[in-house]
């Protein structure tokens, strides 16, 4: 792998590893100061979304790194891109216009994507 890659791919793993953390563990209120959307999802919901990023995080970064299953890298940055995508219309559908994050995530999950495929 590139080191483009991985300097992409580990800032994703990086972010979403984070996010991933704090939907999967902490309670609505604490989710709320940053993520006004989670009172308009079922808590279950936004659990399995953590879990969901904390996947894609490791799909981004062990596949390539142990030689296992290395295709499981651009799938891992597919389904990022989808999250994402989704991830817009939730906010668009509240009435929360605020996605430049959502849509940089989005091209950089879609960079990790073109990269994992090129290498």
């Amino acid at each position: 792998m590139t080191a483009a890659y991985w300097t992409v791919a580990g800032l994703l793993a990086l972010f979403y590893s984070y996010a991933g953390t704090l939907k999967a563990t902490r309670d609505r209120d604490r989710l709320r100061p940053m993520m006004a959307w989670v009172d308009r999802v079922p808590l279950p919901a936004v659990r399995v979304l953590g879990a969901v990023e904390l996947l894609g995080a490791a799909g981004l970064v062990l596949p390539p790194l142990t030689g296992i299953a290395p295709a499981l890298a651009p799938a891992a940055a597919t389904g990022l891109v989808l999250l994402q995508l989704g991830a817009i219309a939730v906010h668009l559908t509240g009435g929360d216009r605020r996605i430049a994050l959502n849509l940089g995530l989005t091209a950089t999950a879609a960079a990790a994507l073109w990269l994992a495929i090129e290498v």
